[in-house]
């Protein structure tokens, strides 16, 4: 086990109805003004808009708005938010939505904080964030995580880039989470958030070392936990239990509680999908499904001892004669996964054939906003990438 530090500073409301409760709880943090940001038409349409806005008025906290906000948010839309909420003089952004629209709401919180800099700089690697506005959240959607982590990413729409930042300024404030409000999220939706979920404790758990057992059994169980909530969400969409599990879930898979101890986190997975978010703008959570399968057949063999654990610990996979077949039948049993809640486990089912010239490029935007090499399970260079994408057409 290495040394860490465990940083989860968020404040997080869960249960029936905790909306109606946004504007007290944002009061107790003492802002009167604020910025709503949302997405599409959904909050709209369900009058949760609504109800959390009329929740700031009987607080007597004034606020404005500002929608429109897709998948794989966009620079553009950052800097309109961050010129309208400062000229409304908003003292916290408030994001309601799923992780698209709260890393939205990070970035304009970051744009507010330091304005004599290009909020673009900071997901370009070109520099370090030293203030945030405070930001949270009604959350909407359980997928990407970002209500307890440190990360937001962003799609400069202009150059085709989709980066990451991580800093723990940007931690939210307060999480309001209320799981009865993803209930009238489409299928696909909810089985590409559970992909998400799963991918953030993955990224976490396949390493070279300092693994600590206690976190290695958080991990499993988050996995499994969310892989039969999954399969009930299925059948049964309404389901609160299961929405609940799945809630809670995506928060502890990326508020780096799964990764304590361990060498470091992999994410090269999330690495190749923010290219192929970035060129085809697919939906995340399936993008990951789509390289997952690739990724870990190209270097199990680099962290056998850990492909074994996972596919007896989660994939309840009888040990076979060789450690290699038994780290195969795991890759393949999630898989069988992904495919049983309609995830794509190749390009071509996610609908993207990419050509040479369109992998090649991938892989060296990959490579080159990694610094030139990505992951601990196996450190990945450029024509490592460039073959992963090839093995997942």
């Amino acid at each position: 086990m290495f040394d860490f530090e465990f940083f989860a500073p968020t404040r997080v409301v869960f249960g029936r109805g905790v909306e109606a409760r946004t504007g007290r709880l944002l009061k107790e943090l003492g802002v009167s003004r604020v910025l709503i940001h949302y997405g599409g038409g959904s909050v709209v349409r369900s009058g949760l808009l609504d109800r959390v806005a009329a929740s700031l008025d009987e607080a007597g906290i004034a606020h404005t708005q500002l929608g429109g906000v897709v998948p794989n948010p966009r620079l553009s839309k950052v800097r309109e938010g961050t010129e309208l909420a400062r000229q409304f003089g908003a003292e916290l952004i408030l994001a309601v939505g799923g992780g698209s629209v709260i890393d939205s709401s990070k970035a304009i919180a970051y744009a507010l904080a330091e304005p004599e800099y290009d909020v673009w700089d900071l997901y370009a690697q070109k520099r370090t964030a030293k203030a945030c506005f405070p930001v949270a959240c009604v959350l909407t959607i359980a997928a990407a995580g970002s209500e307890m982590s440190n990360s937001s990413v962003i799609t400069n729409e202009e150059t085709g880039e989709k980066r990451g930042c991580r800093n723990n300024l940007c931690r939210l404030k307060l999480a309001i989470m209320n799981p009865e409000l993803t209930a009238t999220l489409p299928a696909y939706q909810t089985a590409a958030g559970c992909t998400d979920i799963m991918m953030h404790t993955l990224e976490r758990y396949f390493t070279q070392g300092g693994n600590m057992e206690l976190t290695d059994r958080i991990a499993e169980g988050l996995l499994r936990t969310v892989m039969k909530n999954a399969l009930i969400l299925q059948d049964d969409p309404a389901n609160y239990e299961a929405r609940a599990e799945v809630m809670w879930a995506s928060s502890l898979s990326h508020n780096d509680l799964t990764g304590l101890g361990a060498d470091g986190m992999d994410f090269v997975s999330h690495g190749l999908e923010h290219e192929l978010g970035g060129m085809f703008d697919v939906t995340h959570g399936a993008g990951l499904s789509a390289v997952w399968p690739s990724w870990a057949r190209y270097v199990y063999r680099d962290c056998l001892s850990r492909f074994v654990q996972f596919a007896v610990n989660v994939m309840d996979v009888t040990p076979k004669a060789d450690d290699g077949e038994t780290a195969l039948a795991g890759i393949a049993a999630l898989e069988d996964f992904f495919r049983s809640i309609h995830m794509p486990v190749t390009l071509k089912e996610l609908g993207v054939e990419p050509t040479e010239e369109q992998i090649l490029a991938m892989a060296a935007s990959c490579a080159r906003g990694a610094g030139g090499k990505k992951g601990t399970a196996k450190v990945l260079y450029e024509a490592d990438m460039a073959a992963i994408y090839r093995m997942a057409l």
